[in-house]
């Protein structure tokens, strides 16, 4: 009985330990083991944190008058995972249900938007185009990481009622947020540069880490824009979610915080100014101006036709717009008053003060009409010749052999040197991307790019002289050397940036002049001497045999150098400069003008330069300067032969002779002699002029 007994006792122990050993080992299964899996399926809050853009600072001209601007807008986004996700969990609901007899098929997310978010929206009077390889691409790459935003923007009715009913739409959310705009169209475009929306994908891993939806910043592309991006993109902000297992929103996190603003850019430019520089270059078909304060640096204008509309690529540029814009041979995009060219007779001014520099401020020449280096002989365009001359007469005819003698009397080194300490051949430093430096033949640049111990050749320096042969420099460049003549000496560097403040008021750029050189003060040039310069740059305007005399004004007296330059003999096609500064007795502007295609640089840029002064001369006795939203100027190729100045600015002043006539630079062969000039710049036909030359 009793072995019986014990035998049941121990088998109701075994039996209690083998239940407590399963009880603790489901409890170590669920507790330890598949603790993360039970915990998924609690309905738990969790936090989504978006990141939002900055605010885009403002750019205005220095009255305060806007240029670029923000707008607030209002889009429709969509995260493509968490509308992925819904749509397979209401699937597998109606499964369950009895509402579906057979599990769905699989879907691409394009479609799945089609038919799971599109026509709720349209419930909601909003029905956006649906672009599907977009939408197919972006998931693939981003997946739930940056939210797809549709193209179309809300109007704020259908922003409020979207954001009532966003519980409703799973994955879809409503922004409100900055866009850029600029509010006076084309004006200033190519200053102020264009801006693009954020390319996907540009996300630090840091940023993977703390954002669960990622919304980018716009980049600057061109111009200011592009220069000061940092300057001027804001802080990031962050929108954090209180959000159910079901996505739904159910309140906002404390470490939610507004996007910051970007600093405010002053610029230099007068929007009065700019917008009357705008209008008379249309006058041209391609052209460059450049206004300056001779005195600060400051670039008042800076205009370039044709032109665009940086509003075009806000959002984004339409296919349209953009084969318009890229089968425009006339380069709407180029800014060119920072783009080089042949500078013609507006080199003669360096070569003048260069002169200066190196003790020739008194060389007398006698121009017989040409002059001859080996077998390359060079006219003037008087080819009778102009007889004696100093510096000032040989500025008011723009007389060739005088600056081509001149400058070999200097020798090709010290004016490289002079050029060099000019800032040509190098770049200003304004403050815009696109600027070229130009081309300076001797430079260390140059003669990087040239055969071994490379030098100068006479002929070569002559041709430079004149701005022929590879000597290239911008309008801005000529118009910082006209305003160094205008001020007594001074170079001081192009400004198109006035300040620049953060949104705390900190000053990043201050306002302040920059001089760079002070010929009377640095380099020991006679004051009376630069006097002489200006004075030849009055009589080419003011007096008889001038080659600028067609631009004069009779109460703002101007002084001005012209150029022209042949690019094509054949059919012949010319490029106009004039360079001019204002009021002669107490200079505060210089301007510059350049016009592809014009015929000579008194007939065609010189009446150019004679408006935008007339405009100028008016603002200073109280008449304001309209400032207006500009549209879009295509430009063309049409050679210009002459542009009438306004029958209220006729001048009175007879012309002596029509100036150079672009075909002063011919080669002459002389067998007894060498060729001094490279014949891959200039060849060598039977007689004739040359493939360039200068006129006036």
């Amino acid at each position: 009985m009793e072995p019986r007994y014990r035998f049941r006792l121990y088998l109701l122990t075994a039996l209690i330990l083998l239940g407590i050993w399963t009880l603790l080992h489901r409890l170590h299964q669920f507790q330890i083991e598949d603790q993360q899996y039970f915990l998924a399926q609690k309905p738990s809050i969790h936090t989504v944190a978006i990141r939002e853009p900055g605010v885009r600072g403002e750019i205005v001209d220095r009255n305060g008058v806007p240029l670029a601007t923000n707008q607030r807008k209002y889009r429709l986004a969509v995260n493509l995972g968490e509308v992925q996700q819904s749509w397979k969990e209401q699937r597998s609901a109606d499964l369950s249900n009895g509402d579906l007899q057979e599990p769905p098929k699989k879907k691409s997310i394009d479609e799945i938007l089609e038919e799971w978010i599109l026509p709720r929206l349209a419930k909601q009077g909003f029905s956006p185009r649906l672009k599907r390889t977009d939408v197919k691409v972006h998931f693939g790459t981003h997946t739930d990481m940056v939210p797809y935003v549709f193209a179309e923007e809300l109007d704020f009715e259908t922003f409020s009622r979207l954001a009532e009913r966003n519980p409703d739409l799973p994955g879809v959310y409503v922004n409100s947020e900055p866009q850029r705009s600029y509010p006076l169209g084309s004006l200033a475009c190519h200053i102020l540069g264009y801006v693009q929306q954020w390319k996907k994908g540009t996300q630090t891993e840091a940023e993977k880490q703390e954002y669960d939806h990622y919304f980018g910043d716009s980049q600057g592309m061109e111009g200011v824009e592009k220069a000061l991006n940092e300057e001027l993109t804001g802080e990031p902000g962050k929108r954090s979610l209180y959000k159910d297992e079901k996505n739904n929103v159910l309140g906002i996190a404390l470490d939610t915080h507004p996007p910051g603003v970007g600093a405010k850019v002053t610029l230099a430019l007068d929007a009065g100014v700019q917008c009357l520089v705008e209008n008379v270059l249309r006058q041209a078909g391609r052209a460059a101006a450049v206004v300056m304060d001779v005195n600060t640096g400051e670039v008042l204008a800076m205009a370039s036709v044709p032109n665009y509309d940086p509003n075009d690529y806000v959002p984004g540029m339409s296919t349209q717009v953009r084969k318009e814009y890229l089968s425009n041979k006339a380069q709407p995009f180029l800014n060119r008053s920072v783009t080089d060219f042949q500078s013609g007779s507006t080199t003669k001014i360096p070569v003048a003060l260069t002169a200066l520099v190196n003790d020739e401020c008194h060389f007398h020449d006698n121009c017989r009409g040409y002059v001859t280096y080996g077998r390359t002989k060079i006219r003037c365009h008087r080819t009778s010749g102009h007889g004696g001359l100093g510096l000032e007469r040989a500025i008011q005819v723009s007389c060739n052999p005088y600056f081509m003698n001149l400058a070999n009397r200097v020798g090709w080194r010290d004016m490289v040197a002079g050029f060099n300490d000019l800032y040509l051949g190098r770049r200003t430093g304004v403050g815009l991307p696109e600027e070229m430096p130009g081309v300076l033949p001797g430079n260390t640049l140059w003669l990087q790019q040239q055969e071994p111990g490379a030098f100068i050749t006479n002929a070569q320096m002559a041709l430079i002289s004149i701005g022929q042969w590879d000597m290239r420099a911008t309008p801005l460049q000529i118009c910082a050397i006209t305003a160094t003549v205008a001020n007594g000496g001074k170079y001081y560097r192009p400004r198109v940036v006035k300040e620049v403040v953060s949104s705390e008021g900190v000053v990043l750029i201050a306002d302040e002049p920059e001089l760079r050189l002070d010929l009377v003060e640095d380099k020991g040039v006679s004051s009376s001497d630069i006097t002489r310069l200006q004075k030849g740059m009055w009589m080419a305007v003011n007096q008889i045999g001038g080659t600028a005399t067609n631009i004069a004004i009779a109460d703002f007296p101007i002084a001005a150098k012209t150029g022209t330059v042949q690019v094509r003999k054949e059919p012949k096609v010319n490029n106009a400069w004039t360079t001019a500064f204002g009021p002669y007795d107490s200079p505060r502007y210089a301007v510059t003008v350049f016009v592809e295609g014009g015929a000579s640089g008194g007939k065609v840029a010189g009446p150019l330069v004679h408006m935008i002064m007339r405009g100028l001369a008016a603002s200073e006795k109280g008449l304001k300067l309209p400032v207006k939203r500009m549209g879009n100027f295509a430009g063309h190729f049409d050679r210009i032969e002459a542009i009438e100045l306004p029958e209220d600015s006729l001048l009175s002043i007879p012309l002596e002779e029509d100036g150079e006539t672009g075909d002063e630079v011919s080669d002459v062969l002389d067998e007894s002699e060498p060729v001094m000039v490279k014949p891959r710049v200039i060849p060598l036909p039977g007689g004739g002029g040359g493939p360039s030359g200068d006129q006036e």
